[in-house]
């Protein structure tokens, strides 16, 4: 029989005890040893069974052990240590506290879902992870951050195969009273709560619960509300699931939601309010509109009240490719919106103005989540280098007048959290390992996860309908002295999780050579409704299941944190081949890294811009306009298999000395670069304190004449000319290196003046088609003021410091001591090819 209803009945810890509580709530657990070992202490079996989470630990710890935990003095000293550290870590000033700078007073930090430990399963990938990170590590440097989000009811999907390798999904409920949560109440003691208003005079009603992230609170909300209707109640039912209304009302409950749950926690708390709010991909743009209509009640303008939450708002795309983004019909959207439903006295057509994409030909317009959210942040930025690059290119039309290169989308690279990735063995030795220490460090860890496989494939197997009998197998299932390459990762097609099986007698072959075998661990999910990438697991389930190489490749079920923590430190070599450039950053490789596992990985994401020869290896890419698909991974995949062949595995096997050497460089140069509490100084340095500077800038009266501003510069830049350019000192078109050119342009600018506009000289070399390559700005200034027919002229020295060929424009752009960089607008004016001296007057240099 089942139970027609479901709570739970928490122990009541004896007084000595009562810290185990508070250290249980907080999930800074997850990642200090000494208070995993207390709780694992406290009742072995009991933690083994708990799947090492405190709070169903003490959920089912007998009341007879308690007493005796009671009484133990060993244990209450340790108990008082750990509850004492927690003490000093969440008071003591940290990093953030000693900053020279002014920084912001918080930060809001939202995102769709947060990997902060697998006692928590409100994630499905990378961003999550990522989130989880840069919440961890920002209370590690004691930055002030609250993150926001959903809670789950059912988090993301369980995997499992059937019989012949197909995906299979189950969604376990999960009860809030469970998980190391606890409500956000008001003073009366009743629930805080926040609601939306949808057409037709429904409400979508949502309470908030709270985690503890160390010093980080994040705020989660949950519909599962018996005042709402079921469909109401159902909108964070699962993690990216229903269809695009339920989606919308995921986005907007974030978003809008959010904001509204942000300002109970801090009326409640006493918590400072956010100064800067970081919209962590456009999942959650819609929080720029709940702040826009705040304001708005305290009687601003929208425009002055859009300027006023640009100036503190940061957004942080992660994909590389438009169909990575969310997108809605435009009516759908605007049904949600205006005086029938949310925001009302917000006109719902600047609503959508703020969302609206230009289609392709033949296709309706869309509302587009990012480009609303890049619309809303005066700041934004990729997640690597190269990701920056592409997001330049992506989201190039916002900014008309300028080339990809101009667009102001900066780039600040990921970072993974070191004390939740890095084994024990690794974390605690100080100083450099000998050889044979690191050796028999390495050899334990890919020890352990030989056992870990064994198991984990023991029960992907019982769950595939196989008997005891059959499996006897397994136990010669990897080896702990070969070589061991780890696969894990999401399973979309770009990932490319079979391109190791192009070709299957080779790829045997390294499996089984006699001296140097080759043995792979491969875990991912593929989303539910995609039934590409099930095919793609399916067909690498069936080469694993093969006798002749079952031994030496496993694909292991239910990917997550918890198999992660076992995977990264085990592995020699973490392979990553996807699709250049396709892949935002991928912080798996980087959690490896941690472990003194080595890279080998196409150039793409972070591996791009920090790849050394002592860090790994790398993939060459077959680029090429004409290459076909299948064309192209027949080359990748040759080059992986000759990588593997002809480097690694024989510097594994037969330069043992190398590799010890390229695992300390990479603990020692690598490791560094790739840590989460780097990312978030990054944030705060590049991002954060600029945020919270304009914010504090723009009161309502700055706000409001910004907006006059950019009102009247945009009305009057269709009349700004650059008219006539001219140089002195030139005597021909080859100049020597040193030398200078005296610039003078005649700028019209229509009713504006020189105080509204940068003029700049924009030189370099230029190549065969005279594009400058490598361009460098140099301001211009006005001589006198303007003419009777509003033309102004602008001077100033251009150095010739440059060999070969030589070129230079001049363009306008708006200038502003409020804006943040002079691309903000989009707006720029250049010389038309009619216009005198208007060419880019290429000169080689000698």
């Amino acid at each position: 029989m089942k139970a027609i209803r479901r709570f739970s009945v928490r122990p009541v810890l004896p007084e000595p005890l009562r810290p185990l509580s508070e250290l249980a709530r907080n999930l800074r657990w997850s990642w200090h040893p000494p208070t995993t070992e207390l709780f694992r202490h406290a009742d072995p079996e009991g933690w083994q069974r708990s799947g090492g989470d405190p709070m169903r630990l003490l959920g089912t710890i007998q009341a007879a052990r308690l007493a005796r935990l009671a009484t133990d003095r060993g244990f209450l000293r340790r108990l008082g240590l750990a509850a004492g550290d927690l003490h000093d870590y969440l008071t003591e000033p940290r990093w953030y506290q000693q900053a020279a700078e002014p920084l912001p007073r918080a930060i809001a930090y939202f995102s769709p879902e947060f990997g902060i430990t697998a006692a928590l399963p409100q994630y499905s990938g990378g961003l999550g992870i990522l989130a989880g990170d840069h919440l961890k590590a920002a209370s590690d440097i004691g930055a002030p951050l609250i993150g926001v989000g959903l809670l789950y009811r059912h988090g993301y999907f369980r995997q499992s195969l059937s019989r012949d390798g197909w995906q299979q999904e189950r969604y376990p409920v999960l009860d809030p009273d469970e998980l190391p949560l606890e409500l956000l109440r008001e003073a009366d003691g009743s629930p805080a709560e926040v609601a939306l208003s949808l057409p037709a005079g429904r409400s979508l009603r949502a309470r908030i619960w709270q985690a503890q992230v160390g010093r980080v609170p994040l705020l989660l909300l949950d519909s599962g509300v018996e005042e709402n209707a079921p469909a109401e109640r159902d909108v964070t039912d699962r993690l990216y699931g229903g269809g695009r209304e339920q989606r919308l009302l995921q986005e907007m409950l974030l978003g809008i939601g959010g904001v509204r749950a942000v300002r109970a926690y801090c009326r409640l708390t006493g918590h400072a309010e956010p100064e800067v709010f970081h919209t962590n991909e456009g999942h959650a743009g819609f929080l720029g509109l709940e702040r826009i209509r705040e304001l708005m009640d305290d009687g601003a303008h929208f425009a002055a009240a859009l300027e006023s939450v640009r100036a503190g708002t940061v957004f942080t795309t992660h994909t590389p490719v438009p169909a990575g983004i969310d997108r809605f019909e435009r009516e759908l959207v605007q049904r949600h919106f205006g005086d029938d439903g949310e925001l009302p006295g917000v006109d719902a057509a600047r609503v959508l103005e703020l969302g609206m994409e230009k289609p392709a030909a033949g296709e309706p317009p869309l509302f587009n989540m990012a480009v609303m959210g890049m619309r809303l942040a005066q700041r934004a930025n990729g997640v690597s280098t190269l990701h920056g690059e592409v997001s330049r290119q992506m989201f190039a039309a916002l900014w008309p007048g300028f080339d990809p290169a101009d667009v102001p989308i900066e780039s600040i690279t990921n970072g993974v959290h070191a004390p939740t990735w890095t084994a024990p063995e690794i974390a605690s030795h100080q100083g450099a390992f000998s050889d044979a220490k690191l050796t028999a460090i390495r050899r334990s860890l890919r020890e352990q996860l030989v056992h870990e496989v064994r198991r984990r494939l023991r029960d992907s197997w019982r769950q595939r309908g196989a008997s005891p009998a059959e499996l006897g197998w397994i136990e010669h299932v990897l080896d702990p002295d070969v070589l061991t390459i780890g696969f894990a990762r999401r399973v979309p097609s770009y990932k490319r999780l079979t391109l190791m099986l192009h070709d299957r007698e080779r790829l045997t072959r390294l499996l089984l050579h006699p001296e140097r075998p080759v043995q792979i661990v491969v875990a991912g999910k593929a989303h539910p409704a995609d039934d590409s990438g099930k095919r793609l697991i399916q067909e690498l389930v069936r080469f694993t299941d093969d006798p002749r190489v079952r031994h030496r490749v496993v694909f292991l079920p239910d990917y997550g944190m918890g198999m992660a923590r076992r995977l990264y430190p085990g592995c020699d070599v973490w392979l990553n081949n996807p699709l250049r450039p396709l892949e935002a950053c991928g912080t798996s490789g980087m959690k490896a890294a941690l472990n003194g596992c080595l890279n080998l990985s196409v150039l793409d994401g972070w591996w791009d811009e920090w790849y050394e020869p002592d860090f790994g290896w790398t993939i060459p890419s077959a680029d090429g306009s004409g290459l076909t698909a299948e064309r192209r991974d027949a080359i990748e995949a040759a080059a992986l298999y000759e990588a593997l062949e002809e480097q690694v595995a024989p510097c594994f096997y037969e330069r043992p000395g190398r590799w010890l050497e390229m695992i300390r460089q990479t603990l020692d140069r690598l490791g560094p670069k790739v840590l989460a509490d780097r990312m978030v100084r990054d944030y705060v340095h590049t991002l954060y304190a600029p945020a919270a500077r304009a914010h504090r800038e723009l009161d309502g009266e700055s706000a409001a004449e910004l907006a006059d501003w950019k009102a009247r510069v945009r009305d009057q830049w269709p009349r700004v000319r650059v008219e006539h350019v001219e140089a002195q000192g030139a005597t021909g078109d080859s100049l020597e290196l040193g030398a200078s050119l005296s610039l003078r342009a005649q700028i019209n600018l229509g009713e504006l003046a020189a105080p509204d506009v940068e003029v700049q000289a924009v030189a370099g070399r230029v190549d065969e088609s005279d594009t400058l390559t490598e361009p460098v700005t140099v301001p211009l200034k006005p001589v006198g003021g303007a003419d009777l027919e509003g033309r102004w002229t602008f001077e100033g020295p251009l150095a010739l410091d440059r060999t070969g060929p030589f070129g230079y424009t001049v363009r306008v752009l708006p200038a502003h001591p409020l804006l943040a960089s002079g691309a903000e607008l989009g707006l720029a004016a250049a010389p038309s090819d009619a216009a005198p001296g208007a060419g880019g007057s290429g000169m080689p240099l000698r």
